[in-house]
């Protein structure tokens, strides 16, 4: 090679650098638990949101006493993506919360290695039919609990024996709004996606 020939893509070495490769997580759980949130705190480009406003119909069909300022809803399905290193990039759906919409699922989670399935304990039986997809599925998940106003109403094992999941799914708390916070959750669903390849 001459000074003046071009280096072949990638290093110095030749060899090709190879993008990402993509791997799609599905973030669920019931109305008003912080997918959304979760979603737009951690993706690198401005999330893709189905969020319509809250009209008097569907106020009362949804529980809105515990999350009185929430004044919109996902009808469809939420969409952020977020690299982790430079072999790794996450493509992330948020499901909508609403038992009206779970026709979608099925759609949603095709394809996907893992679940986030986020709890408010204050509401645990909105949860329950997300829990019970992913084991219907079976879909590798992790249960986290959305830390709202900073505290949880129950404990850990608390909620594991509550939702019934086995001591194979990890459950965890975190905060929907911190990035850090996301990524961590995350991350343990992919260490879940991983063993089940392993295994």
């Amino acid at each position: 090679m001459t000074p003046t020939e071009p280096l072949a893509r990638g290093t110095a070495a030749g060899t090709a650098v190879r993008p990402p490769l993509p791997v799609k997580l599905v973030i669920a759980g019931g109305f008003g638990v912080g997918k959304t949130t979760a979603v737009g705190a951690i993706s690198e480009i401005e999330p893709l949101t189905t969020e319509a406003a809250i009209t008097e119909v569907a106020a009362g069909v949804d529980d809105l006493s515990l999350t009185p300022r929430k004044s919109t809803t996902t009808v469809a399905m939420d969409f952020g993506c977020i690299t982790i290193d430079p072999t790794l990039k996450l493509y992330l759906f948020g499901t909508p919360g609403q038992e009206r919409f779970g026709f979608m699922w099925d759609d949603i989670v095709e394809g996907a290695v893992g679940a986030l399935v986020i709890v408010d304990t204050r509401r645990l039986d909105d949860c329950y039919a997300a829990v019970d997809y992913f084991e219907h599925k079976g879909v590798p998940f992790a249960v986290a609990i959305n830390a709202f106003d900073g505290k949880v109403e129950h404990q850990l094992e608390e909620v594991r024996w509550a939702l019934d999941v086995s001591e194979g799914v990890p459950v965890l708390v975190f905060d929907a709004r911190e990035r850090g916070s996301v990524r961590d959750a995350l991350l343990v669903v992919l260490e879940q996606a991983l063993a089940r390849t392993e295994g």
